[in-house]
């Protein structure tokens, strides 16, 4: 395998959990080149991620007019066939994703077990051993069945000296020093029932003073921003707050050298369990199994109710999904997770 063009678009969160798949290419083929076709929120996280030699950027906002589909597709089936693959990997698995597969020039193109809106027609599902299991094992099956060996599962990102350097700096900005131990808390996430109240945020960072390790509000966008503001309101010592100030290359060096990163399930905290730092995933309406936290799945809080894993965006029974994880049930796990002073 010499050429491999990977498509893995959004959400950040899940091209987060597709990049062990570019190191398992080069562990295996060292020597080929990868391209990887992505839409611009998590641009950033490729640009620092070593094992992809190309980014293409897929813009779908251009596509969604009849008349910006017939302005921008030469230009973009261009731009793909400037060269000739190998294969290619549908890790998307959406009508999006196989409209960008059935461009590109292959003689192999595979997917996902679970693809949907026709992309099997384009690229072969490939059902592997980890199919009912965790989404980044799902995807690794398709490196495997490329012929990847998959010796070490690794997230490949470098964050450059420059983006550490700005990372440290906006902490200080925001009146905290990364020598001292903090927790990274991830406040937002894309579905209403994803949040963990802002109440209890509150409540925990009260608590993680009080025990000597600095509470770090993360996010971006005006909700999170909202968010914050609330959390900051509650508590009774305001949190530092990131929201809005870091670039996703700060944010992963934020998260690298955190005591520990807490937050529902959303792309901060899949990236911190990413790293490596010790993650605690709070869960309602998706899967522990599927989605929680890569490496530390005993970190996942999952709701005690019989309507959890439902995969609905907002409640149908109207429900704060998240609101029976106590502040008091996240302090006993940080106990024993980050022996406090």
């Amino acid at each position: 395998m010499k050429n491999i063009l990977i498509i893995k678009l959004s959400a950040i969160g899940d091209v987060i959990h597709a990049l062990p798949v570019s190191h398992a290419i080069k562990e295996t083929f060292p020597d080929a080149k990868v391209t990887w076709v992505v839409e611009p929120p998590a641009y950033d996280l490729l640009t620092i991620n070593p094992c992809v030699d190309r980014i293409i950027v897929f813009h779908k906002k251009e596509f969604k007019s009849f008349g910006g589909f017939m302005k921008n597709i030469g230009p973009f089936r261009k731009i793909i066939q400037e060269e000739s693959y190998d294969a290619v990997l549908d890790l998307q698995g959406l009508f999006k994703s196989a409209a960008i597969a059935y461009l590109a020039k292959a003689p192999v193109k595979l997917g996902m077990c679970n693809m949907r809106e026709g992309s099997d027609r384009v690229s072969r599902p490939v059902i592997g051993p980890h199919a009912d299991g965790h989404i980044v094992e799902r995807y690794l099956d398709v490196a495997r069945e490329l012929g990847c060996k998959v010796r070490d599962i690794r997230f490949p990102l470098v964050v450059p000296p420059r983006e550490q350097d700005l990372a440290a700096a906006r902490m200080a900005q925001a009146g905290a020093s990364m020598a001292n131990r903090y927790a990274a808390l991830a406040v937002g996430a894309n579905w209403p029932n994803k949040r963990w109240p802002t109440k209890y945020f509150a409540e925990l960072c009260d608590w993680l003073y009080s025990k000597k390790i600095v509470p770090v509000l993360t996010g971006g966008g005006a909700l999170d921003t909202q968010l914050a503001a609330d959390i900051m309101s509650k508590a009774e010592i305001p949190p530092v707050s990131l929201v809005g100030k870091t670039n996703l290359k700060q944010l992963t060096f934020i998260l690298q050298n955190a005591a520990i990163t807490i937050g529902g399930d959303t792309g901060p905290v899949h990236l911190s369990a990413g790293v490596g730092t010790k993650t605690i995933m709070i869960m309602g309406p998706t899967d522990a199994n599927r989605n929680g936290p890569f490496g530390h799945p005993e970190n996942a809080f999952e709701v005690p109710r019989d309507c959890k894993d439902c995969w609905k965006r907002a409640c149908p029974k109207e429900l704060d999904c998240l609101d029976v994880i106590t502040p008091a049930m996240v302090e006993a796990k940080l106990e024993g997770l980050l022996p406090c002073d």
